[in-house]
């Protein structure tokens, strides 16, 4: 169920703070403020707008630069006085180039680690790009397309094993190695997390339409 505008709570100044998160990687981009009209301009555009409390006027992010914010949804929080702005970025978020304006580390557990796809990735994307000695990933790479190729096979067949065993555990072990094999497929011949992205929402489209003709037959 929607909540309606009229219910969210602006602050004095007629404002709400608005987090910016890219909907891709789930990082967060920028921390910017919106007035009544900027979120109307935002969901009647579908681009990310906002009141610029410096300039004292209204801000539609990628208007001068073309790094427009197309925004897949906005949710409240519980209190109503804050909005999540789920976006895909055409460019960096922030004014100094950077994807994010959250790019300077203040404090990070030792114990505790941040784990991601992306992160995952440009680890992989380093071990081709700054060869390590010793490294497996540095080994595909040096043996070449067919090597890993013959890895992604291998583990899909462990995949196919495990599951056929009911074994959820094994399945989950092998599933992970098939995703590592794949995406060091990926690195090698140049294929962005964003592109896969890209392509499964564009296949959810077309299987809503689909949907949709056989409701209507």
């Amino acid at each position: 169920m929607m909540l309606n505008v009229d219910e969210l709570k602006f602050d004095e100044k007629g404002l709400i703070p608005a987090i910016v998160v890219d909907a891709i990687s789930k990082k967060v981009l920028t921390l910017a403020y919106m007035n009544r009209e900027s979120l109307k301009i935002s969901m009647e555009k579908g681009l990310t707008c906002f009141w610029s409390r410096s300039r004292q006027e209204l801000w539609l992010k990628g208007e001068t630069s073309g790094n427009y914010q197309h925004i897949v949804s906005i949710t409240a929080d519980c209190d109503n006085d804050a909005l999540v702005v789920m976006v895909e970025p055409d460019g960096p978020a922030c004014h100094t180039g950077s994807f994010s304006c959250f790019e300077k580390p203040v404090w990070e557990s030792e114990e505790l680690h941040e784990f991601s796809l992306e992160g995952l990735s440009k680890l992989i994307e380093g071990r081709k790009t700054e060869k390590k000695e010793g490294s497996y990933t540095t080994y595909l790479f040096e043996k070449g397309i067919d090597k890993i190729l013959k890895k992604v096979g291998e583990e899909c067949t462990e995949v196919i094993i495990a599951g056929k065993a009911d074994d959820k555990k094994e399945t989950i072990y092998e599933i992970a190695d098939l995703a590592y094999h794949v995406m060091v497929l990926m690195i090698q011949m140049g294929i962005s997390l964003e592109d896969i992205h890209k392509e499964l929402a564009s296949r959810h489209v077309i299987d809503h339409k689909v949907k949709q003709e056989k409701m209507t037959k």
